[in-house]
């Protein structure tokens, strides 16, 4: 039987729950999710947008990663609550920080990527966990930071530019209309990073709602971190 690949569909996977423990003691839930059949070839570690304006771990384009990705591209996707956030895998210890301590719960992310192994980690980055992927991002050993919906409300124009001095890939998605920070703007802010690649986006709002703008996103996701996988296919068969 052949299906469409849309809305919350869950293509088969390795899916693990998992805890992360920050340097100031904190545990943080979270899913590692894998090639059901192979080995990853790079790994996502997800960043969720503004838990205190619903964002988790579960936020619908880093969930439909997670179900998708590991399938259609041989990704691992790890995603984690926050400090303080909560979703259906559970609440993480702590209490928001508003970007600041949260800098302890990227460490703790990449910290299991290196113990477990995970080959070639990327961070992605939506809305308020843009933030966090260019304020602590440089910190770590990772390819690059892909950016969703970047508000650029706590990361300051120094900690941008700082990018520019890495030898790390930098992928920004704008949505045409989004709420915060639209292309135009966008262009001007990342000015200072010269190697950083924007990508606007035809009719995109902050929140990539809809299967269209998901696609559009993941198709992205893909073209930075495992080109070779695309096209990703719409549809998907039982003898997949």
């Amino acid at each position: 039987m052949t299906i469409e690949i849309r809305g919350p569909l869950q293509l088969p996977a390795r899916r693990e729950d998992i805890e992360l423990t920050t340097a100031d003691g904190l545990t943080l839930v979270g899913e590692l999710a894998l090639p059901a059949e192979s080995e990853p070839v790079a790994t996502l570690v997800t960043l969720h947008p503004l838990p205190t304006a619903g964002g988790f771990m579960d936020s619908h384009i880093l969930r439909k990663a997670a179900a998708r990705l590991p399938a259609l591209a041989d990704l691992a996707v790890l995603r984690f609550n926050t400090r303080g956030t909560t979703s259906p895998r559970g609440t993480s210890d702590g209490a928001f920080d508003g970007g600041a301590l949260e800098q302890f719960d990227v460490a703790a992310a990449m910290e299991f990527v290196h113990a477990r192994a995970l080959p070639r980690p990327w961070l992605l980055g939506w809305s308020f966990g843009t933030e966090l992927a260019l304020k602590y991002g440089r910190d770590h050993a990772i390819e690059g930071i892909i950016l969703l919906s970047p508000p650029l409300h706590r990361a300051t124009d120094e900690e941008v530019a700082a990018w520019a001095e890495a030898d790390r890939e930098v992928v920004v998605l704008v949505p045409e209309f989004d709420d915060y920070l639209r292309p135009a703007e966008a262009e001007k802010r990342f000015a200072s990073i010269p190697h950083a690649r924007l990508i606007p986006v035809e009719g995109g709002k902050h929140l990539w709602v809809g299967e269209t703008q998901t696609r559009r996103v993941l198709t992205e996701v893909v073209a930075a971190v495992n080109p070779s996988a695309l096209p990703l296919p719409t549809h998907w068969s039982d003898d997949s």
